[in-house]
């Protein structure tokens, strides 16, 4: 069973956004549905195993892991699997009507789009989104006028993203095996690795493997190994670790560097992290 509470929302035409945390009573599996574009950004680590199915295009059996922030695009029956848990998020519903404005033409969702949206790594976009809830959550002065601004600048960003799928390279991406990898690699505590390393590891040129990368996963390969660097700070955060233990332990040089790294990241210093991640504990 899904419990959702909204802290925070605004509504303008064919647009909301909320502060919400979702609360998963035990392993949940749903079905949604949406007429309008669903971006969810996550300020906290997903559930344990949280994965997503395409019901419409994919099989019964083929369930991909979803990442931080993520486009179920307007239309789609999205299958939703997790063991349980809570999480907080920024949620935005962006019509189709809206996107228009500033992207005429309708995107073919195919089979590698849809899975490349489960696990966006799209700082222009992640930026906004940030911004917004930061609104959403310290209403200052004008503060209708600044959400609803930020929303607009979420939603051309959320168009440039679609425009540049569909004007993408249809071929060229990286192979799987390459893109196993180069997870496998992320997936390690301590620093991150240089995009030398990761060259080397592909066997391929640093440009070919940054040119392959974006192809392949829609965007720069910097944002996502910083987007990954994050995720490993916040559970290693989750877990009680020490900021100071965390920091080392991901291989930032000072505790201040960090700081200002998850951040830019996350909205939130490590400290507001934390304390949102027990508060959703209780």
């Amino acid at each position: 069973m899904e419990l959702m509470t909204v802290d925070a929302e605004l509504h303008v035409a064919d647009a909301t956004a909320r502060l919400a945390q979702f609360h998963h009573q035990g392993p949940s599996d749903f079905v949604m549905r949406h007429d309008a574009h669903w971006v969810d950004l996550s300020f906290t680590p997903r559930p344990r195993n949280t994965r997503a199915c395409y019901v419409d295009g994919w099989g019964p059996h083929r369930y991909e892991p979803v990442g931080t922030m993520l486009l179920v695009p307007a239309g789609h029956a999205f299958r939703f699997r997790t063991d349980g848990g809570s999480m907080a998020s920024i949620v935005c519903q962006i019509r189709p009507e809206l996107m228009r404005r500033w992207c005429e033409d309708e995107l073919a969702w195919t089979d590698r789009l849809l899975e490349t949206n489960l696990d966006l790594a799209n700082t222009a976009l992640r930026t906004p989104l940030l911004k917004l809830a930061d609104e959403l959550r310290h209403p200052g002065l004008a503060s209708a006028a600044m959400a609803e601004l930020l929303l607009g600048q979420v939603t051309i960003e959320l168009a440039r993203h679609c425009a540049g799928l569909k004007e993408g390279p249809a071929s060229g991406g990286l192979a799987a095996w390459r893109l196993k990898r180069i997870d496998e690699r992320l997936a390690e505590v301590g620093a991150p690795p240089t995009l030398d390393e990761l060259a080397q590891l592909c066997s391929l040129s640093v440009r070919q493997l940054t040119r392959g990368f974006r192809t392949s996963r829609g965007s720069p390969i910097g944002d996502y190994i910083a987007a990954r660097r994050a995720e490993a700070a916040k559970r290693l955060l989750a877990a009680d670790e020490g900021i100071k233990a965390v920091a080392h332990a991901l291989g930032f040089a000072s505790h201040s560097s960090f700081t200002s790294a998850f951040r830019k990241a996350t909205g939130q210093t490590p400290r507001q992290f934390r304390l949102q991640a027990r508060a959703l504990g209780k």
